[in-house]
């Protein structure tokens, strides 16, 4: 296994960057809940941008890991893939007025938005450093890998495959008569997402958009900035 100190800091780098991505997407499943009414997400202690309440510690620190190091050392694009821990939340304690369905949309997509308002975010922070010739090549390079992970995590979460929260959102959606095909469907969700992601035409599905949406955004800057 050939790891130079360039590799062993870029694996540190991306898992570094997962990790924070992933705490501030669960951190937005725990608040909307508990905006609406559900106390408990901030009883277990999820209502917190500590990386650490929402670290699984497979998911999270183990398979980003082990996948960063497979592609630093194989030469393949890309890097760890993970995930957090689930926020757990009651829909029973969702405060009147709200309905069942429309609290799991709103919790549902929480979690990817913030994904794509910490993207924005990195972009502007990118833009305006570029713009003032602070921070250099590498700082430059670092945001745009956070800036595209971000972007990357977004779409994937949103596809609406169980137990994706694009799988809850589509489930909230899905008129009665068709919620029993749909949840035997669910049953199958982990291995379609398997194939989604070991499939290289089948993860064009979320990573061109994010590719596309996130160039252009970047693009979009500049231009405002006059850069």
């Amino acid at each position: 296994m050939d790891l130079s100190a360039d590799k062993i800091r870029g694996i540190l780098i991306g898992l570094f960057v997962l990790i924070v991505s992933v705490a501030l997407h669960e951190f937005g499943h725990a608040v909307m809940a508990y905006k609406l009414g559900d106390d408990t997400p901030r009883r277990q202690g999820r209502v917190t941008l500590n990386p650490l309440a929402h670290a699984d510690p497979i998911g999270t620190f183990l398979l980003p890991l082990v996948g960063g190091i497979y592609a630093a050392t194989s030469g393949v694009m890309g890097g760890g893939f993970g995930w957090g821990k689930p926020v757990q939340w009651n829909p029973a304690r969702i405060r009147r007025g709200v309905k069942m369905s429309t609290a799991s949309i709103l919790v549902s997509f929480a979690g990817p938005a913030m994904n794509l308002l910490l993207g924005t975010v990195l972009a502007i922070v990118l833009v305006i450093l570029q713009s003032q010739g602070v921070g250099g090549p590498e700082v430059y390079k670092i945001l745009q890998f956070a800036l595209v992970t971000n972007f990357v995590l977004f779409f994937f979460n949103l596809l609406p495959v169980p137990p994706l929260d694009g799988g809850h959102i589509a489930q909230a959606f899905m008129p009665y008569r068709y919620r029993e095909k749909f949840d035997n469907f669910a049953k199958y969700g982990p291995f379609v997402l398997l194939a989604v992601i070991m499939i290289a035409p089948l993860r064009n599905v979320f990573l061109w958009p994010a590719m596309w949406c996130a160039e252009h955004l970047y693009l979009a800057l500049r231009s405002i900035v006059g850069i």
